[in-house]
C-alpha cells in the first residue's frame, strides 16, 4: 500500500459539492492500493502513518507523530498512486489492485484507523472527489507498506 502523506493545517474532501470529510491540523493521506496488498499491509501502513514523526517539537525538529499531537487524519483513496509510470506518456494500471479488492482494503484501513485514532475522516472510494488542503511546511512523504 502507498500512502502519500501531507502535513496540513486543514483539509477537506467533497463529493457532489458536499463535504464528506474534513480535518483541522494533522495529516491528509492519499492512499493507493497495489495488486499484491493485503490486510497486513493496510495495518502496517496505518502504524507508519500514526507513528511517522512529521510534526515539530519545541525545538522545531520533526520529532512528533500524529499519535503525539492527536491531530486529524483524512484518508483519501487515490488509485492513480499505484500506476506504472516507468515508460511511455500514459500511465498503466496493471500494478493497481482491482477496484473491488482496492475498495475492500481501503475500507479495512479506514476501519483500523477509526479504531486506533480519535479524529479520522475519509474520502469515498470510486467517487469524483474534490480535495482541498493547506500543506503545512510544505511537508510531504511517500510511504509504502
Amino acid at each position: 500500500m502507498i500512502g502519500l502523506l501531507q502535513r496540513v493545517t486543514h483539509a477537506r474532501v467533497e463529493v457532489d459539492g458536499q463535504c464528506i470529510g474534513r480535518i483541522e491540523a494533522g495529516l491528509l493521506v492519499l492512499v493507493g492500493v497495489q495488486a499484491e496488498d493485503d490486510e497486513s499491509r493496510a495495518a502496517r501502513l496505518l502504524e507508519r502513518l500514526l507513528g511517522y514523526r512529521v510534526f515539530p517539537d519545541a525545538e522545531g525538529r520533526m520529532n512528533r507523530s500524529l499519535r503525539d499531537t492527536g491531530g486529524g487524519l483524512l484518508l483519501v483513496p487515490q488509485f492513480t498512486l499505484a500506476a506504472d509510470t516507468r515508460k511511455g506518456a500514459r500511465a498503466g494500471f496493471s500494478t493497481a489492485a482491482p477496484p473491488d479488492r482496492a475498495a475492500a482494503l481501503f475500507g479495512h484501513l479506514a476501519g483500523l484507523a477509526r479504531s486506533a485514532h480519535a479524529d479520522v475522516a475519509c474520502g469515498r472510494f470510486g467517487a469524483d472527489m474534490q480535495v482541498s488542503l493547506t500543506n503545512d511546511g510544505p511537508v510531504t512523504f511517500w510511504l509504502e507498506a
